[in-house]
């Protein structure tokens, strides 16, 4: 199963999401992929060696596509998730992205089709000329996290109609406060897939922190296993090929458009 996961502008915590989603995914040992072609937060975060990593992952894969070989370049961070952990700079993990996307996208393919796999993979800012784009186009889910503000909205109606051609299930999430779940849903024309709060102890942890709530506990955790169990629900009916309907995100933009931010 491969879960891309993304943002369209500003920051509305989408590292710290996928993470908290990995520690809540209820079944199986999940992979976090650190993909953002702006760089990657978790080395600096956990205080990790960049490798092994994005960088040895692309490397290797330039040579062969076996579905173990991401495990190889894992690092597990403290709690005990599994990640393959983006270089800091913007210009290193825009290289790696580059071999990824060329040669490297069957590796990620055979890994994410492998029985219990979850891969959730952290692609940043995302639109249609994102060198990351290709690891997520075609997957099972694309997850496009914002704030309901009307600045971020505006941005997050422009892209529903691309998201809803690269993924069969694609989902919008919120993250704190703003417009209600009711108004975004009733501008925009599409669901909600699930929301999550401004929750600082929770994301304390998640963020290297040595305070605050672990998932198990905290607000944000609790929100990211329902989304967790949504997104499960959602993707294993494709099980096996199985065709099934399109999405209601799907479904809404193909028939409504991509509908009026609230002012």
């Amino acid at each position: 199963m491969l879960i891309g996961v993304c943002s369209v502008k500003g920051s509305p915590g989408v590292t710290t999401g996928v993470l908290a989603m990995a520690a809540r995914w209820p079944v199986g040992d999940p992979i976090v992929i650190e993909a953002d072609p702006a760089g990657g937060d978790l080395a600096a975060r956990f205080r990790l060696p960049p490798t092994p990593g994005l960088v040895s992952f692309a490397a290797a894969a330039r040579r062969q596509s076996t579905a173990d070989l991401l495990v190889e370049h894992c690092q597990r961070l403290p709690g005990g998730l599994r990640a393959v952990i983006g270089p800091v700079a913007a210009e290193q993990a825009r290289s790696a992205l580059s071999v990824l996307t060329t040669r490297g996208v069957p590796a990620l393919r055979a890994a994410a089709s492998s029985p219990d796999s979850v891969l959730l993979v952290d692609v940043g800012r995302l639109d249609s000329s994102s060198p990351a784009l290709p690891l997520v186009r075609g997957a099972d889910s694309l997850i496009v996290m914002a704030r309901p503000r009307a600045d971020e909205l505006s941005h997050v109606a422009t892209l529903l109609g691309p998201v809803s051609t690269w993924t069969r299930t694609p989902g919008l999430v919120l993250v704190g406060d703003g417009y209600s779940r009711t108004e975004v849903e009733r501008e925009l024309k599409v669901p909600v897939m699930a929301t999550l709060p401004d929750d600082n102890r929770g994301a304390a942890v998640l963020c290297g922190q040595d305070s605050g709530r672990g998932p198990n506990r905290s607000a944000l955790g609790k929100a990211a296993s329902r989304l967790a169990r949504n997104l499960v629900a959602h993707v294993q009916p494709r099980a096996g090929g199985a065709d099934r309907e399109p999405s209601p995100v799907t479904a809404a933009v193909s028939s409504n458009g991509n509908g009026v931010v609230p002012r």
